[in-house]
Parts: structure tokens; sequence; C-alpha cells
């Protein structure tokens, strides 16, 4: 997590459960230990916190030999009456994806593992000055 500000607080925006549910999202294969570290909580609040996200709905766990193997449902609602009728998943794909990109080092979402960004050429003029060129 992020350190405190002087002038914001200790406070983050988000909660534990949120901070997690995001990381499982960006690896679901990711371990107890692993989440912990990058979250910064225990690592039985975070086995807490997934057990609180299994039981909602908002994860699966399975195993792939020896590991979890985490699977988030993104069709989930928000549990607050604030985001009613909205779905975690968008929320999640922009977090994750602006983790990778923070983990790649650029900053940038459109270089979390992907192509960067085509440039896309203006419009054709339309209307009766459609075949004049410019002056």
């Amino acid at each position: 997590m992020s350190s405190p500000d002087e002038a914001g607080g200790s406070w983050t925006l988000l909660t534990g459960h949120g901070h997690v549910l995001v990381e499982i999202a960006r690896n679901p294969q990711a371990r107890m230990r692993d989440i912990s570290a990058v979250v910064g909580l225990t690592e039985r609040t975070v086995q807490a916190i997934v057990a609180d996200l299994e039981a909602a709905g908002y994860l699966t766990r399975g195993r792939v030999g020896r590991r979890n193997l985490y699977t988030v449902n993104p069709d989930s609602w928000f549990r607050h009456s604030a985001q009613e009728g909205l779905r975690i998943g968008p929320f999640l794909d922009l977090l994750a994806e602006a983790g990778d990109a923070a983990a790649t080092g650029s900053g940038l979402v459109a270089d979390a593992g992907r192509s960067p960004p085509t440039e896309v050429p203006p419009p054709e003029p339309t209307g009766p000055d459609a075949g004049i060129p410019p002056t």
C-alpha cells in the first residue's frame, strides 16, 4: 500500500477487501503470502478476507496441483447502495490493468501487456466543402 500522506491522513480509497480482490484479479494463482506482501496486510487477515469474498460469491477457489487458483466473478454486484446496479468486473479490469502497467514501470494502462495504441487519423470532411483542399 502507499505510504500515508501528511495532508491526507492514513486512509486509503479501497478497503482491505478491495485490495485483495484487485490483487486476485491481477494474479489468480497468487499465494496468500504474495497477496499479503502486495496489499500490506497480514497473511491471516488476507485469509479471512478471501473467505469473506468466497462466501459472498465474489470469487471461487479451485486447485491446480498443490496451489489454489482463484476465479473472480465479474458479474458480482457492488454491495454499497451508492453503486447499486453496477458490476465489479469493469472496475476490477481497470485497476488490474493499471496495476500491471505500474509493474512494467510505464504507468500507462495501454502498456499493461498490450501493444501500444494506434494513432487514429482524423475523420474525412463531409458536406459541400468535402472535396476542396484547405487554403
